[in-house]
């Protein structure tokens, strides 16, 4: 069964109608919001993050990649512009942000943040599967274009 452009997992697990849609909205909103703050803080704060990347060997010459990555990956995957694509390329940035800035064991506060990243990039590969649904502008776009194909 198939509700706002998405596919139920089991016939058991149904979904109201209308609740999908809205639902990934918010998701994709919530999921944002952390680097859409991120990017936004590491622009404001441009020679610390520098310097703190250097400290875990990481060249200060890839901020402005790290930034594009965040600020623009996140607001992309809020409008839904390219969702499968930006969450892909999020999933990848927290799984290498995990690696190699949260990877003391020891620490507690660590081993949170490498699981939090792990978790992060398990809802953008979901995301990345199964699109940002009709509340986006790819879903927009998709409409637009069903309505200016003609019929088969």
């Amino acid at each position: 069964m198939s509700i706002g452009g998405w596919k139920s997992l089991s016939s058991r697990a149904q979904i109201p109608q209308g609740f999908a849609d809205p639902a990934v909205f918010v998701a994709r909103a919530l999921m944002a919001h952390i680097f859409i703050v991120e990017g936004y803080g590491k622009i404001v704060n441009y020679s610390d993050v520098g310097a703190y990347m250097q400290d875990y060997r990481v060249p200060a010459l890839l901020l402005p990649l790290v930034i594009v990555t965040e600020l623009g990956g996140g607001l992309m995957v809020l409008s839904g512009l390219m969702t499968r694509w930006a969450s892909a390329a999020l999933a990848g940035f927290a799984i290498l942000t995990a690696l190699v800035f949260h990877n003391n064991g020891a620490d507690v506060e660590q081993t949170i943040n490498f699981e939090k990243n792990l978790a992060i990039a398990g809802g953008f590969l979901i995301l990345a599967a199964f699109g940002p649904g009709s509340w986006s502008l790819d879903g927009w776009r998709t409409r637009l274009k069903s309505r200016k194909s003609p019929p088969a």
